[in-house]
């Protein structure tokens, strides 16, 4: 898939989660995450979080990643409601990546280690 078409989908989709937060609570499903609040869009990123480790782990056992690739979507997705609800864009996310790219990892974790003290 080409960087354009990725940053589309979650263009699309950003766009998607900013017109529902002004939506009737029984109008979709994320209309209704937004009406339960912070704390319950936090708690379904936290489930799928453990969803997506455990299906990774059967990936790891069966060599069938449909199932890592389902509920890594459902991750992403409700990263983004989070995001969202924060007034949040994924484009943000994406500049963090791009800032991040060619930085070893090492050197990264370190510099965000010296700005925490």
């Amino acid at each position: 898939m080409s960087d354009a078409r990725s940053s589309d989908t979650l263009s699309r989709l950003a766009s998607v989660l900013e017109a529902r937060k002004g939506s009737a609570a029984d109008s979709s499903y994320v209309a209704s995450l937004y009406h339960k609040g912070l704390n319950k869009i936090l708690e379904k990123v936290g489930e799928e979080s453990v969803e997506t480790i455990l299906a990774a782990k059967d990936a790891a056992l069966s060599g069938d990643c449909s199932d890592l690739i389902y509920e890594t979507a459902d991750l992403w997705f409700h990263s983004m409601v989070m995001l969202a609800a924060l007034g949040q864009h994924p484009q943000a996310v994406l500049d963090e990546l791009d800032r991040r790219f060619g930085l070893s990892g090492h050197d990264e974790k370190a510099a965000r280690s010296n700005t925490n003290q």
